[in-house]
């Protein structure tokens, strides 16, 4: 039997703080109990917090291609991306990886099923830190993404799917300027290019996208798959989420979108970069007005991992919440919305002992130790 006791810790437990003692058990939390204990860790008043559970991050692509036209040894991005999680706090992930693109070379039309293929490796011969599941993010344009996701509907790691749409004119990119920006910026393509790009994205989503959009939807419920939408940007995309069948409503763009898809019982979503940069940078809704106006559920650290625990505490702050309440929204809920809540996402006893503990001195929250299942990961 392995036993460690972490004592005078600000316990962040699901409904309150206490500043007590956490006992772990051969990787299980084995009571929580108030005050403090002669042996064990002392914490000295630091925080501890349920590892966080992250359901969309793209960071297993940018450290497999972290410059432009480089593409890294997979094995060794698939390491480096897990490192990098552990290091800032999760301990449970959705890897979203993306099937199809809007771009005939990017590697998202070929790198997928290597991808995936080493998410589950490396999960199974216990090489990473963190615990990793899927997410597969479909693009809707794509003509082959119902065919080739189909491949994948009883993988075993397979715990979420989401409809992606980037047609430029529409949900995220409502703002022709702003795809013209993202896109000429982060893929090349020239102005004189730029129009046709455009025709040629609209003529693929007018093709494929309602065709695939229907064999997906009947795909995760023949295999009972959480489904989520993504970029809603009005109440029709919304009931049209709700029409098929979704749980979560990942980044919608608008109030209206963001206030329909709450009011339905959708799970919204929205990124943690936004949080930290006080907008969206493809000029969408500020995600911290959607928390002033109590409308999101779930934060995710979308492309930055690192976002996730200085949220916390930045929601915390500015809405004069306790963090015990803040961290709802990167643990709990999460956890709950893919089916995993029974064993994580909370401070509890018989839980997996999956924790953080940080200091925090008013400025900027600092990490000081992550476990999972009661070993030490970062």
């Amino acid at each position: 039997m392995i036993e460690s006791i972490y004592t005078n810790y600000r316990l962040q437990l699901p409904t309150e703080e206490v500043v007590g003692t956490l006992v772990v058990r051969d990787g299980r939390i084995a009571d929580i109990q108030p005050g403090v204990v002669a042996q064990g860790e002392n914490g000295a008043g630091d925080y501890l917090l349920p590892g966080l559970v992250e359901l969309h991050t793209d960071n297993f692509e940018q450290r497999l291609s972290p410059r432009p036209k480089v593409c890294w040894p997979m094995d060794m991005a698939a390491v480096h991306h897990d490192r990098d999680l552990a290091a800032a706090g999760i301990t449970t992930v959705c890897d979203a990886i993306a099937v199809g693109d809007i771009t005939p070379d990017s590697m998202r039309m070929t790198q997928f099923d290597p991808m995936i293929n080493t998410i589950h490796d490396g999960q199974t011969a216990g090489r990473f830190a963190v615990d990793h599941r899927l997410h597969l993010r479909c693009e809707l344009g794509y003509e082959a993404v119902h065919e080739v996701t189909a491949t994948y509907a009883e993988h075993p790691l397979l715990a979420l799917i989401s409809l992606m749409d980037h047609t430029p004119g529409q949900r995220q990119f409502v703002q022709i300027d702003k795809y013209k920006e993202y896109y000429q910026g982060k893929h090349g393509v020239s102005s004189a290019e730029m129009e046709a790009f455009i025709q040629t994205r609209i003529d693929a989503q007018q093709r494929h996208a309602e065709d695939n959009r229907r064999k997906l939807v009947e795909l995760t419920q023949a295999h009972q798959i959480c489904l989520a939408s993504h970029d809603d940007a009005t109440p029709e995309h919304v009931q049209e989420a709700l029409q098929d069948g979704a749980k979560i409503a990942e980044f919608p763009t608008t109030l209206d979108a963001a206030k329909a898809a709450h009011q339905h019982g959708l799970q919204v979503l929205m990124g943690a970069p936004n949080l930290i940069l006080g907008g969206s940078h493809s000029g969408n809704v500020s995600a911290m007005e959607l928390i002033e106006q109590d409308l999101v559920d779930i934060i995710s650290s979308d492309y930055v991992p690192q976002s996730l625990v200085q949220a916390i505490f930045l929601i915390a702050q500015q809405q004069q919440k306790p963090v015990y309440e803040a961290m709802r929204l990167f643990t709990a809920n999460p956890a709950r919305a893919i089916g995993l809540d029974r064993d994580r996402g909370s401070l509890a006893v018989g839980k997996r002992a999956d924790f953080l503990t940080i200091h925090y001195d008013g400025t900027v929250p600092r990490l000081t130790a992550v476990h999972r299942q009661g070993r030490r990961i970062a």
